[in-house]
């Protein structure tokens, strides 16, 4: 599906930021037209609950009416009845790769690699 607008499809995933001694994951949903992140949660765990308050971030910020597809891989948080519920009363579209594989979730794994080469290394510069 070609994108033409904002809003069409958000992509969703989780990353591992921090070192050693700090143990963060940072939830992430991407507008997949603008490469807005529209939001985001930082926790110490992989809980459904990061994911779900950086879905509930980016639904505060949704500017359309239009129909929306929620891509993501096959994370536990991802397929969870909270998630998929808030998914279905909000009337987003669910959409999941159909394999492990990192580069069917491509857009959201390159916003997770600029985020984690460039804002948690110091190398972006505001």
């Amino acid at each position: 599906m070609p994108l033409q607008r904002p809003e069409q499809i958000w992509v969703s995933d989780i990353t591992y930021i921090g070192g050693r001694d700090r143990n963060c994951y940072l939830a992430l949903v991407t507008d997949a037209y603008s490469k807005k992140i529209m939001g985001y949660d930082v926790s110490n765990s992989l809980a459904t609950e990061g994911s779900l308050r950086a879905l509930n971030m980016a639904i505060k910020q949704r500017n359309y009416k239009d129909r929306l597809i929620h891509h993501s891989d096959r994370g536990l948080q991802y397929c969870s009845n909270d998630y998929q519920r808030v998914l279905k009363k909000r009337k987003i579209t669910p959409s999941m790769t159909e394999s492990y594989d990192p580069y069917a979730n491509a857009i959201a794994e390159r916003v997770n690699g600029i985020l984690k080469t460039g804002v948690f290394t110091g190398r972006i510069s505001g």
